[in-house]
């Protein structure tokens, strides 16, 4: 069928959109079906690790009536490449367009250039072998400003050296109503923060904090060691910028001490949540500015 019987099976389906939603999710829908071609380059994000797949396309588009349940019967199988890319790795300019709110857009040309050099290593990629035509326009481009920034606010906290992601998850927890102690640098026997009503450690609850604010995950090993210390009145918060393994949070479900996992995307979360509640110097840590737009 064409886009536009595309779009106006969309209402049907969907009666109650706006002419524009049904517009945009057409056009992905379409694009995905038949505008993507074999040998095409493919980029997805993966927002709790915080790296890029790149993949080529192998394939036309498959009808999996299998997978209806997960809302993603249509598929295109991909060739990806043997090394993931950190966003961290990326420029200021190709971590900005890379934002899109549309779940199938094309990116420019400069990022995926950079994108696919990080990915196999070739810098020698010329601009002319890559044709990036312009996308079409957001139905609503307030809708994803929200999971933009909250990106940009991941970049800035990723931004930060050990002591100060310390200092921030000490902040926040403060933020939160909790009294705070933070382990001088050196050898902490597991804990890097004790935070409890007093201060002191002696009202319950009292939540030993570790932080780890580095790109690899962190595994069962590293979760039992940190459980390992723990007295069975205390309550455990781990906190690791980059992730942690199935493993490592199915360690966490079973142990003995309750123990929530924080990932870069958790903390950030937390952040904005309680951020007016935060210190000064919290907020010195992370600067960040409340925005109005129309609903």
């Amino acid at each position: 069928m064409s886009k536009k019987q595309l779009t106006e099976l969309y209402h049907e389906v969907e009666p109650d959109v706006r002419r524009g939603t049904a517009i945009s999710g057409a056009a992905q829908v379409w694009r995905f079906i038949n505008e993507i071609e074999v040998g095409d380059w493919i980029v997805t994000y993966s927002p709790a690790n915080r790296t890029y797949l790149v993949g080529k396309v192998t394939g036309p588009y498959e009808y999996k009536p299998e997978w209806t349940q997960d809302d993603m019967p249509l598929v295109r199988p991909v060739q990806w490449q043997p090394n993931e890319v950190q966003r961290d790795s990326l420029g200021t300019t190709s971590k900005n367009t890379l934002g899109a709110t549309l779940t199938v857009f094309l990116i420019p040309q400069a990022a995926m250039l950079e994108l696919l050099s990080n990915a196999n290593g070739d810098v020698t990629l010329k601009a002319a072998n890559i044709e990036i035509e312009d996308a079409e326009p957001e139905a609503n481009p307030l809708a994803g400003l929200e999971a933009l920034a909250i990106e940009r606010i991941k970049d800035l906290v990723g931004a930060l050296d050990w002591a100060e992601m310390q200092e921030l998850v000490a902040g926040l927890l403060r933020a939160m109503g909790y009294k705070t102690q933070v382990s001088p640098a050196g050898p902490d026997r597991g804990k890097d923060i004790i935070a409890s009503p007093d201060g002191f450690g002696f009202e319950n609850p009292r939540i030993i904090v570790e932080v780890k604010h580095r790109s690899g995950q962190i595994g069962t090993q590293q979760i039992r060691s940190f459980l390992g210390g723990r007295h069975k009145d205390d309550r455990g918060l781990y906190v690791s910028t980059g992730g942690f393994s199935k493993e490592a949070h199915y360690e966490a479900e079973r142990a003995s001490v309750p123990l929530t996992l924080w990932t870069l995307d958790n903390l950030v979360r937390a952040l904005i949540e309680n951020y007016e509640l935060t210190d000064s110097e919290t907020k010195r840590l992370v600067p960040l500015k409340k925005t109005y737009l129309p609903a």
